[in-house]
């Protein structure tokens, strides 16, 4: 009778294992997105700062760079978005990002390809040295 039970629950706790296994790695996934996210929209509030100061002649050309590198992320957010509405996009839209990578094509904005947890009141465009007293 003992080892009856034994041979029951053990493909049940397989089972809830890896259950418990796919949550974690949907959950570790989508705070990787949503790290990507938040690095985009502070990278594209600092892209439109650097334009409206460029309107009125305060941008340097270092920081006109920045902003239009961040423009150009924005338009690959945008291509990839076409996918989006086609219908099996969950299939296409890996299989064009695999198949850019296999040509040497970016397709993904920067964020997205070596997300990292957004810095609060940092800059892009800042030198990351620390400051000297």
């Amino acid at each position: 009778m003992r080892i009856y039970r034994l041979f029951h629950r053990a493909p049940i706790r397989v089972l809830l294992i890896s259950r418990r296994r796919q949550k974690l790695k949907l959950r570790r996934a989508m705070v990787t997105v949503k790290w990507a996210l938040a690095q985009e929209r502070q990278e594209t509030k600092e892209m439109l700062d650097i334009y409206r100061r460029y309107t009125r002649g305060n941008a340097t050309k270092h920081e006109l760079k920045v902003a239009n590198e961040q423009f150009v992320d924005i338009l690959k957010g945008l291509g990839l978005g076409v996918f989006a509405i086609l219908p099996f996009a969950p299939i296409t839209i890996p299989l064009v990002v695999k198949i850019a990578k296999l040509v040497g094509v970016e397709v993904l904005p920067s964020s997205f390809s070596h997300p990292k947890p957004p810095a609060k009141n940092s800059s892009r465009c800042d030198d990351s040295s620390p400051p000297q007293d």
